[in-house]
C-alpha cells in the first residue's frame, strides 16, 4: 500500500458499502480534496463515470471492473492533494539528463477500495490541469509513485494544451505531471550591460528631440507630429521596460499588475510602430511633391487626424486580443505569451507595418533619386551628397525597417547586436536627421548657447 493508499483509508467514507445501484459523495479536507464512487449488481450505467476535483479528473471503467468481481460491484476513491507537490517533489523523478523539472499538476492518487478483483479492463485516463506556466518547449511526463521515486511505467501523455493534459495509465496509483524542461542559458553580462547602455542612450536622445521639438520655432509647413509621438511612444515604453526589469522579481508575483505592464507595453510599441508609418507616409508624399505638403493636404493630415489614427489602431489591436484571449498577457518577463500565438497579435500589426515601411522607404529612395539627379548643383556638391546618403541611411532606422533584422539574428551575435544597437537609437536618429542637420534649428541652438554664454559673464 502506497503512502497515499494509507492516507486515503485513514478517513472514514461511509459509502463504500455495496448496494443494488449506484452512488457517490465528494468529501473536502483542509489539503486533499476527493471523491467516491460505488456501484452495485444492478447498475444501469452506460457511460464511464468521471470524477472531479478542482484541479484534476479521472475517467475509469468502473462497471467493467464491477463485472468482473463476484459481488457484482466496485468503488473508486479518487484523491486530490493540493500541497502535497511540497513533499513529494519533482527532483524524485531520476533522469540521466540535465535539466529541470517542475510539479505541472497537483498530486492525486486513485483506488478500488473494497473491491476483490481490482484488475483494469480499460486504461484509466485522468485529466491533470497545468498549475504552473506552460513552457511549449519542455517535455511533459506523466509519472507515478513508486516507493521513494517518481517513475513512468505504465502511464503515457494522451493529449496536452497550455492548460491541462490528459494521462492514460494501466495501473491505479498515487499521479503528478511532470515537467523537463533544459537550463536556460548562462546570461551573458556584456550583451546586458550593452543593452541598457544602448537602451539609456536612446532614451536621452527621445528625450533631447522632444525638448528641441517642444521650444524651438519651426517652419509653418513641417509637420512634426509623427517624430514627436515616435518619441513619446517609444520613450515611455524603452522605460516602463527598463523599471520592470529592475523589480521583476516584486512585479512577478502579482499576476494582475504583471498584466496590466505587459498590456501597456503592447500598447506603446504598437502604437509607436504605427506612428513610424504614419512618418513614412507624410515623408513620401513631402519628397513625391518636391516640397511641403500643400495646404489642402496639411488640412486632411491635420495633427488631430494624426493622433487619432497614431493610437486608435494601438488600442483596437489591444483590446481585441484582451477580449478574445485575456490571459495572454503576464508572461514570466510581464511581456506577451508566447503560446497559443498569442504573441502574433504583436508581431502579425508589426509585420505589416515593416512591410509597408519598406517599400514605402525604397519608394522614396528612387524618387529622391530620380530628382536630385535632375538637379544642377552648382556648389558643395559632394557634401549634400554625402549628408542626403547619411539622412536616407538614418531614416531607415526611423522608419523601423531596421526591426526586420530581429527576423534573422537568431543564432547571429553579430546581427543580434546590430538589431540591438540600431533599434536603441531611433531617437538619435531623429534627433540627428531633424534637430543638428535642420540649418535653422541650428541656429536656434547657437543663439541659446550665445545667450547662455552671455548671462554667465554678465555674472
Amino acid at each position: 500500500m502506497g503512502v497515499f493508499e494509507y492516507i486515503l483509508h485513514r478517513h472514514s467514507f461511509r459509502a463504500f458499502s455495496a448496494s443494488p445501484g449506484e452512488c457517490s459523495c465528494r468529501v473536502v479536507f483542509d489539503s486533499p480534496e476527493g471523491q467516491v464512487f460505488m456501484v452495485g449488481p444492478q447498475v444501469t450505467l452506460e457511460n464511464i463515470p468521471r470524477l472531479d476535483t478542482t484541479n484534476s479528473s479521472v475517467d475509469i471503467d468502473l462497471i467493467g471492473i464491477a463485472k468482473n468481481n463476484n459481488e457484482k460491484s466496485a468503488a473508486v476513491a479518487f484523491m486530490s492533494y493540493n500541497t502535497m507537490e511540497n513533499l513529494l517533489k519533482p527532483d524524485f523523478f531520476n533522469t540521466s539528463n540535465d535539466t529541470i523539472k517542475t510539479m505541472m499538476s497537483t498530486v492525486i492518487s486513485a483506488t478500488l477500495p473494497k473491491t476483490t478483483n481490482t484488475k483494469l479492463t480499460k486504461p484509466v485516463n485522468f485529466t491533470l490541469k497545468h498549475i504552473r506556466e506552460f513552457d511549449p518547449n519542455g517535455s511533459l511526463f506523466c509519472v507515478y509513485w513508486n516507493i521513494s521515486e517518481w517513475i513512468v511505467g505504465g502511464c503515457s501523455v494522451l493529449k496536452t494544451n497550455s492548460s491541462y493534459t490528459v494521462c492514460s495509465c494501466d495501473h491505479l496509483s498515487t499521479f503528478a505531471l511532470i515537467m523537463q524542461t533544459s537550463h536556460p542559458p548562462e546570461s551573458d553580462s556584456l550583451m546586458e550591460l550593452l543593452n541598457l547602455v544602448c537602451v539609456i542612450v536612446g532614451m536621452v536622445f527621445f528625450s533631447l528631440a522632444l525638448l528641441t521639438f517642444a521650444l524651438c520655432q519651426w517652419s509653418p509647413g513641417v509637420n512634426n507630429v509623427a517624430r514627436i509621438n515616435i518619441c513619446i511612444s517609444l520613450l515611455l515604453a524603452h522605460l516602463l521596460f527598463l523599471l520592470t526589469q529592475q523589480f521583476l522579481s516584486l512585479i512577478r508575483p502579482l499576476q494582475v499588475l504583471c498584466a496590466v505592464i505587459s498590456g501597456l507595453l503592447h500598447f506603446l510599441f504598437l502604437s509607436g510602430f504605427v506612428w513610424m508609418f504614419i512618418e513614412a507616409v507624410l515623408l513620401f508624399i513631402c519628397v513625391k511633391n518636391l516640397s511641403q505638403i500643400s495646404s489642402k493636404k496639411r488640412e486632411v493630415l491635420s495633427s488631430g487626424f494624426l493622433c487619432v489614427i497614431g493610437y486608435l489602431v494601438a488600442l483596437v489591436v489591444v483590446c481585441v486580443s484582451v477580449g478574445l484571449v485575456p490571459e495572454g498577457y503576464g508572461s514570466k518577463d510581464c511581456w506577451i505569451k508566447v503560446d497559443k500565438g498569442f504573441i502574433w497579435s504583436f508581431l502579425g500589426p508589426v509585420c505589416v507595418i515593416l512591410a509597408l515601411n519598406i517599400i514605402i522607404f525604397i519608394r522614396i529612395v528612387i524618387t529622391l533619386y530620380s530628382t536630385l539627379k535632375n538637379l544642377n548643383a552648382e556648389v558643395s556638391q559632394m557634401k549634400q551628397t554625402k549628408i542626403m546618403a547619411f539622412k536616407t541611411l538614418a531614416q531607415f532606422v526611423v522608419l523601423g525597417c531596421s526591426w526586420i533584422l530581429g527576423f534573422f539574428s537568431n543564432g547571429s551575435k553579430v546581427l543580434e547586436i546590430l538589431f540591438l544597437v540600431l533599434n536603441s537609437q531611433q531617437g538619435t536618429f531623429i534627433f540627428l536627421i531633424y534637430c543638428v542637420l535642420n540649418n535653422e534649428v541650428r541656429q536656434q541652438y547657437r543663439n541659446f548657447f550665445r545667450c547662455l554664454c552671455c548671462g554667465r559673464k554678465k555674472h
